[in-house]
């Protein structure tokens, strides 16, 4: 039987250089491309040091120096349309969405994958830190990297059981110290390359920098959560709740900060309170949460479940109640601070990701 032909999304980072590396090693049939989503071509400055020439050479090298096909596609449309809009209208929307999860479903293992089933490939594999079980029944498991610092399972939370039998995650059961190492006895170019930070394609340019050349400023009212104001904002887009930094609100004579604790919308006003746990709006244990997504089979019962919200965040018991078609609500078993609408939720059951949803507001 021939080897299985699998195209690799190389980033131009360490990562996904050791991904197609290892496969390769393995004997697969298998060709490397870099997806370009982003470009300076709408004459933007803050996106001048946009790092994608440079990533473009760096997964280039990486190929010629394992001996592989490599190739640019193009997805810059296609990115614009289903991650950046998404982002932009969200954030008008005053919600807090989450672009690197929707790029892994609508672009890495959508457009990408659709482009390499085109060209005779049956799989896609990425540098994530995260792990692929084939069941006995058919289906397939996604799992945490073995590595906790690195574990990305949290960023595939809304792939679609399609997605996850054609996915590859090669480098999920290492850790990064031995990722680094399989890549300096390679003599990788990239060996040493630091990793990327941030947004997907904003790299190190500032969220609010950006949208500031997308959404226009609406100036409004910094209040208390008693209604007394305090200061002026240049728009709500630029805030999220739990948000203590960039609100230009002195502190009080005790020097306890303001935090962000909601969004008035009809209104067009921040409201603050002072940081602690008696701030009103602050901590939640219950949530709504909707647009569900299962990487196997649905939850259709009142289940125990532990719920990832937000990529750093330990593991929380939750339980987990459906109210609806693709909603459900999530009880914490202890409170939860400064989870926003629009943040993703993963479900997990052990190391087993199960899916995951979007946060809506707190649950009365």
């Amino acid at each position: 039987m021939s080897a299985e032909k699998i195209l690799v999304a190389l980033s131009g980072g360490v990562d996904s250089a050791v991904a197609a590396l290892l496969l390769h090693r393995q004997g697969f049939d298998i060709e490397c491309a870099y997806m370009k989503t982003w470009m300076n071509e709408e004459g933007i400055n803050v996106l001048k040091h946009c790092p994608w020439q440079q990533e473009i050479k760096d997964a280039r090298s990486v190929c010629e120096k394992i001996g592989v096909p490599f190739a640019v596609v193009n997805l810059i449309d296609a990115y614009r349309q289903r991650v950046v809009e998404y982002m932009i209208h969200g954030y008008a929307e005053g919600v807090t969405p989450n672009p690197d999860v929707l790029c892994n479903r609508e672009m890495k293992f959508g457009i990408f994958l659709d482009y390499a089933r085109k060209r005779g490939f049956s799989a896609v594999a990425t540098g994530h830190y995260a792990r692929r079980r084939e069941n006995a029944d058919g289906t397939v498991s996604l799992l945490e990297g073995v590595d906790p610092n690195k574990d990305q399972s949290y960023f595939l939370a809304l792939m679609r059981p399609e997605q996850a039998r054609a996915a590859r995650f090669p480098v999920g059961h290492l850790t990064k110290p031995q990722l680094r190492e399989i890549a300096r006895e390679a003599d990788l170019p990239v060996a040493q390359k630091k990793d990327s930070q941030g947004i997907c394609f904003l790299g190190k340019i500032r969220i609010q920098d950006f949208l500031a050349h997308h959404i226009a400023e609406n100036p409004g009212e910094i209040v208390t959560a008693d209604g007394r104001v305090v200061g002026a904002h240049k728009g709500l887009h630029n805030f999220t709740l739990g948000q203590r930094h960039g609100l230009n609100v002195p502190s009080n004579t005790d020097h306890k900060a303001y935090v962000v604790v909601a969004k008035d919308t009809a209104l067009n006003r921040l409201i603050v309170a002072f940081d602690g746990p008696e701030a009103p709006g602050l901590w939640a244990s219950a949530f709504r949460v909707h647009s569900l997504s299962w990487i196997t089979a649905p939850i259709a019962a009142e289940s125990v479940v532990h719920i990832r919200p937000r990529y750093r965040d330990p593991k929380v018991p939750a339980r987990f109640i459906p109210v609806g078609e693709n909603e459900a609500v999530v009880e914490c078993e202890r409170p939860q601070r400064a989870i926003a609408a629009g943040q993703i939720c993963a479900f997990y059951d052990g190391e087993t990701l199960l899916g995951g949803g979007v946060f809506g507001d707190p649950a009365p």
